[in-house]
């Protein structure tokens, strides 16, 4: 196995090969896991995780890899990445506090006072956004709901999220700006 290239060992796990699989973790297992553990801040049981689902993902997905398109390892970090903001997105909607306009921040020890001046500014240009704005961005943002999920919660058709949502960014995007010139 250790001579087949990339593709050659992805069209074997296509076909159910245990050992082409275990070749590719052989190869990359390390960088998937370290890929997930810096996006997961240094969560080691949440990079496992994410290092396992990826492997799963490759063992029963349907997708293709083709090597004319580029290196196995930048489609296998895609997905590694895809993989990570979904797993994140779901934690979110387990951990959701019942409070809509709280938000869930984890602050960069790097430069803190910045940050909260940042964090200040996002709050108080979020203020200034009517009620239902507010509910649409804390629905999209921080409880990580679909546009279609939230329709369906503001018993609402999906084109009027979205042009509500293009409002609301649109106003947030001025309000912030307004803020910063203060």
């Amino acid at each position: 196995m250790r001579t087949k290239n990339d593709e050659e060992l992805f069209r074997l796990v296509k076909v159910k090969n245990r050992n082409a699989l275990e070749e590719l973790y052989d190869r990359y297992g390390k960088l998937v896991y370290s890929y997930a553990y810096k996006f997961s801040n240094n969560q080691m049981e949440m990079s496992k995780e994410i290092t396992q689902l990826v492997y799963l993902r490759l063992w029963t997905t349907q997708s293709h890899y083709t090597a004319s398109k580029g290196k196995f390892i930048n489609w296998l970090l895609t997905i590694t990445r895809n993989i990570c903001l979904d797993y994140v997105k779901k934690e979110r909607r387990h951990k959701f506090m019942s409070d809509d306009d709280s938000i869930e921040y984890i602050a960069d020890p790097k430069n803190k006072i910045d940050e909260h001046i940042d964090l200040q500014l996002i709050q108080n240009a979020k203020l200034e956004l009517t009620e239902k704005q507010r509910r649409l961005i804390n629905l999209l943002y921080w409880r990580g709901c679909t546009l279609k999920e939230i329709a369906k919660i503001e018993q609402e058709p999906l084109g009027t999220i979205k042009s509500r949502l293009h409002q609301t960014l649109k106003q947030l995007r001025l309000n912030l700006e307004r803020g910063e010139q203060q």
